[in-house]
């Protein structure tokens, strides 16, 4: 039976919240935790690195979809029903893509997966929102945080760590008893309120279609736009054009559609299109910063898959520590003072970051991670609970996909957004800095003279000596270039976040929150 949130008791509260939490975190870590695993999948099914990709992409494109139709899907089948049947599939999902012994096997069986999971982080939050009082919001978010912001941090280390250990099946596996807990937690403490929307009129089978083309054109773009050269390729170029007719057909439809899929309509509330607005922002940060620091781990620094994911730790152990913080001080001095907080100190890890050089070792990219792993919770633990706190009870589910999924688009911006200006930059440094090398330089003159010198002295012949000279001075030239093109993206990544700083000035103050949360409406 369903409770009231005032016969729900504390402990009932912190138990619901603990169960959604198991949801969210396995599905938003299945998109990292396969990044550093893909080396060794290449070798199991013979593919190339422009294919093994598609393990990645084929579970965003089926997520990222399912997360955009989870206020709809909800509706049709009740909010736990989906909830328990997304796990389900999410864990059927998992074994399955554990067993696959051919590539198209693994493609089919992510899409499986990536349908199960998309559901469980917008319905994850919908479900916290509605189970605890307006003073707890704070705390109640800064749980979820706890899976949704951790998850992205610690896919790399657990990916892998298993795959070093037990082999890159084990990355799937792991998934199978967490989700068995999860499930049966929920089938013993979450239910349905009585006042969500119940079911459709009819299946809004074209919103369906421009939906899931535009989604999964974007998330092709983004992916392949810098491998295809972006709009030199035929293919990105119609890609753009599709998913950009898709997008806007969906959104005239969706808006005249009587039982919509995605339910523009909440978009209405100027705090869910502020906060999903900013929050599209800390996605880029978030998600790019996953994917680019064990590459830079792995490629400059040589790190194995289990010490690359391993460099993501420091800002995981303060995720979590601070997570909670953030929710006590949301409480006492509101979003706008705690957002701006959260701004500062990211960008001062991001310039951190910048100094780094080929030099660094684990050491050095310890105190700009812990930086950045306090305030990442600074702004997700707010943005999150101002995005809903107006927007009626019946419409949350509707609305915190809307707001996962800006966060997700962000994610895949922030993808796109780190392979475009890597390879941009490697290009451009190692022109700058190639012209600075010169047989009439007296510099490089001496210093390949030392490295013959050297060569010569294991043993390597004169004329080998100096060609293998040649070949490291390049390797030093192109280490040197990649080194500065990610401090280029750091300086790119943290002066995103000033756009956020105007933003700041529009969220509501402490009291208008709490004053809307207490009369929000339930229809």
């Amino acid at each position: 039976m369903y409770k009231d949130l005032e016969e729900t008791s504390p402990s009932e509260r912190w138990i619901i919240a603990f169960t959604v939490m198991f949801g969210a975190f396995m599905a938003v870590m299945d998109t990292s935790v396969v990044n550093v695993s893909m080396p060794h999948m290449m070798g199991s099914f013979g593919a190339d690195l422009s294919s093994i990709t598609w393990v990645a992409t084929s579970y965003s494109i089926a997520e990222i979809i399912m997360v955009t139709m989870s206020g709809w899907w909800s509706a049709l089948v009740g909010r736990k029903t989906l909830y328990l049947a997304s796990f389900a599939l999410f864990t059927v999902g998992s074994i399955l893509c554990g067993t696959a012994t051919t590539f198209t096997q693994m493609i089919v069986y992510r899409v499986i997966q990536g349908i199960g999971g998309g559901a469980l982080i917008p319905v994850s939050q919908a479900i916290l929102r509605e189970t605890f009082p307006p003073a707890q919001q704070g705390m109640a978010m800064a749980l979820y945080g706890m899976g949704v912001v951790l998850a992205p941090a610690l896919g790399p280390i657990c990916g892998g760590w298993l795959t070093d250990v037990l082999g890159w099946p084990w990355i799937f596996y792991i998934n199978v008893p967490v989700c068995i807990i999860g499930m049966a937690l929920t089938m013993k403490f979450v239910h349905d309120p009585p006042y969500l929307r119940r079911g459709v009129q009819s299946v809004d089978w074209l919103g369906i279609f421009l939906l899931s083309v535009a989604l999964t054109g974007m998330q092709i773009v983004l992916e392949r736009g810098q491998g295809e050269n972006w709009f030199e390729s035929d293919m990105i170029l119609a890609g753009t054009i599709a998913t950009v007719l898709a997008f806007l057909a969906l959104i005239y439809w969706e808006l005249r559609c009587p039982d919509p899929v995605v339910n523009l309509r909440v978009l209405k509330d100027r705090n869910l299109t502020l906060g999903s607005t900013m929050g599209l922002i800390f996605g880029v940060s978030l998600f790019g910063t996953t994917f680019i620091l064990p590459q830079f781990t792995q490629e400059l620094l040589g790190y194995p898959a289990f010490q690359a994911g391993l460099a993501l730790a420091p800002r995981a152990v303060t995720l979590l520590l601070f997570m909670p913080v953030a929710g006590w001080l949301y409480q006492r001095v509101g979003a706008r003072a705690l957002v701006l907080a959260g701004i500062v100190i990211i960008v001062w890890s991001y310039y951190d970051l910048m100094q780094l050089n080929i030099q660094a070792g684990f050491l050095n990219l310890i105190p700009p991670l812990l930086i950045m792993g306090v305030g990442m919770p600074f702004m997700f633990v707010p943005l999150s609970t101002v995005s809903l706190c107006t927007v009626s009870r019946s419409d949350v589910t509707d609305a915190s996909s809307i707001y996962t999924l800006a966060r997700r688009v962000g994610g895949n911006i922030g993808y796109a957004l780190v392979a475009t200006l890597l390879d941009r930059g490697i290009r451009v440094h190692r022109g700058y800095l190639a012209e600075h090398i010169s047989d009439l330089s007296q510099n490089t003159q001496d210093y390949q003279a030392t490295l013959v010198q050297l060569l010569h002295n294991l043993g390597v012949d004169a004329v080998s000596a100096s060609k293998l000279a040649l070949g490291m001075l390049e390797k030093l030239l192109m280490r040197q270039a990649t080194m500065l093109a990610y401090n280029d993206i750091s300086f790119i990544f943290g002066c995103l976040f000033f756009l956020l700083v105007p933003m700041v000035a529009l969220l509501p103050s402490k009291a208008r929150i709490l004053a809307l949360s207490a009369t929000r409406p339930k229809k």
